[in-house]
């Protein structure tokens, strides 16, 4: 049940049929020289709209920014702060709650440790506040992690690579220009980097060449049966 799409009546008659519902948030972000800058968010809403097809569960409509902080000097790359990024969530999980949903999936499709730490702050104050409130959180990431070395070929991809460019063929094939080189960011490891763009000039974290559409439209399918195991599990936990 995708919120944006249903009457109030349909509201009323999906609480009848769950509590859950998958909050998606995304980033507009540099995503090497060939695939769209809102590739995160693309993926991300596209997946949580496929899981609710197979799973009864409502969508909420995505959340286009997020905190980037190692891709922040790339162009067309939009930040906001961890603060900014936590309280929307908890601004929507509250609101949520207060028509009925007790069961929230918070999951992004931009991954970085920052923001990822946001929403896991949000979810734990969402806890804090209303209770009778269950929440996961996590990022496509720990879903695709589970297909590496099956499905997934490049050790390690993560950032416009094979996963997001196979993605992006199978999704939004028009708005994929070309492919990039394979590359991997050199950050100096403890030491916080000024120049950005040197330790990290192409933006890409894998290999694009190893996309294929059909690749794309197999790991979306199977991100979504996993989301659909974890909203299963999280009705079903009693902790």
């Amino acid at each position: 049940m995708i919120l944006e799409n249903i009457t109030m009546p349909q509201f009323t008659e999906g609480l009848e049929q769950t509590r859950s519902v998958i909050i998606p948030f995304g980033s507009v972000e540099e995503h090497g020289a060939h695939l769209p800058l809102g590739t995160d968010t693309i993926h991300v809403y596209e997946l949580a709209k496929l899981t609710s097809e197979l799973c009864k569960v409502f969508v909420a409509p995505p959340v286009w920014y997020g905190l980037c902080r190692s891709t922040s000097q790339h162009p067309g790359t939009l930040t906001i702060s961890g603060s900014t990024v936590e309280f929307i969530a908890v601004e929507i999980g509250t609101s949520l709650y207060s028509h009925g949903l007790r069961n929230f999936v918070l999951i992004s499709g931009h991954a970085g440790g920052t923001h990822m730490a946001s929403l896991i702050n949000a979810g734990e104050k969402m806890l804090e506040t209303l209770p009778e409130c269950k929440v996961a959180v996590l990022s496509v990431l720990d879903l695709s992690a589970e297909l590496m070395g099956s499905i997934i070929k490049t050790p390690g991809d993560s950032h416009a690579g094979e996963v997001e460019t196979s993605l992006m063929q199978h999704l939004r094939p028009d708005d994929v220009k070309g492919s990039s080189p394979e590359e991997y960011p050199r950050f100096p490891g403890k030491i916080l980097a000024r120049n950005k763009l040197k330790a990290w000039p192409g933006g890409v974290w894998g290999n694009p060449a190893a996309a294929s559409a059909e690749k794309g439209k197999t790991i979306l399918e199977r991100e979504a049966e996993l989301l659909c195991r974890l909203i299963t599990s999280l009705e079903k936990f009693a902790g």
